[in-house]
């Protein structure tokens, strides 16, 4: 892999780190690849902090990490938003963290269902049953239905927690609308995001994750390689999923072990 890849794309929750926990010797991997001249860059579907926070969280756990070499959705979400809805009002199912850098780019929150232009979807820890409701209204009203990613959970310490792709499916099935576009993996806004940063060929670069959906299915969908790792969401990969992987590693350490 050191020999074959020039860019290296790693997920972050479930790959780098679970719940708060770096994975064992991952600041070895990234002090190891960016001595050898690679190019690296983090990405992650969770909205739950920005991307200085993240920065932050790696650089206290000892990794050689700039605010640059980080995308999580909330950025590209944040980009699409800014030039194709400039100003309109819109609702989130979503953490406060979410919402204020949506609201840092101009739109504007509102929970009427008769003023919201656009539902957004995302990882809420806080969801109840209210706030679907006021989504559903907005979508039954005509708002938009985008989603920064569509994770049916996400990894945390001793398991997995609710996340974006089940509320999308109650949503769906409560206004029979169909969710319009999402903006993390394994999307094309995603991929382009990421491949602008890298500007490195894509055959040159690397994707390791430990989603197949989202992770191995972005590399399959784009012509990149993927290296399924084993210390997140899929433990017990036999094969026989619809995404393949290039590579399955026990964890990052593996790439240079």
């Amino acid at each position: 892999m050191l020999t074959k890849y020039d860019g290296f794309i790693f997920d972050l929750d479930g790959t780098i780190y679970v719940g708060d926990k770096l994975i064992p010797k991952a600041d070895e991997v990234i002090y190891h690849l960016k001595k050898s001249n690679k190019k690296v860059i983090f990405i992650t579907n969770k909205t739950t902090g920005s991307v200085k926070q993240y920065c932050e969280f790696l650089k206290k756990n000892n990794l050689n990490v700039i605010e640059s070499e980080i995308i999580n959705s909330t950025l590209v979400t944040k980009k699409y938003l800014e030039d194709k809805h400039p100003n309109e009002k819109f609702y989130a199912i979503g953490e406060e963290v979410f919402i204020n850098e949506i609201e840092e780019i101009g739109l504007e929150f509102s929970k009427d269902p008769n003023e919201i232009k656009i539902v957004l979807i995302t990882l809420d820890r806080t969801l109840d049953y209210s706030k679907l409701e006021i989504a559903a209204k907005a979508l039954d009203n005509g708002a938009r239905f985008y989603a920064a990613n569509i994770d049916d959970t996400c990894p945390v310490e001793g398991g997995e927690i609710w996340d974006a792709g089940s509320t999308i499916s109650a949503l769906e099935k409560r206004t029979h609308f169909k969710l319009e576009k999402h903006f993390g993996k394994p999307s094309n806004y995603m991929m382009n995001e990421i491949l602008n940063k890298l500007n490195i060929p894509r055959e040159k670069c690397l994707l390791i994750g430990d989603r197949v959906e989202t992770d191995i299915a972005m590399g399959n969908s784009f012509g990149i390689d993927t290296a399924l790792v084993s210390t997140g969401v899929f433990k017990n990969f036999d094969g026989n999923e619809k995404y393949i992987p290039t590579y399955k590693i026990n964890s990052i350490y593996d790439i240079i072990k």
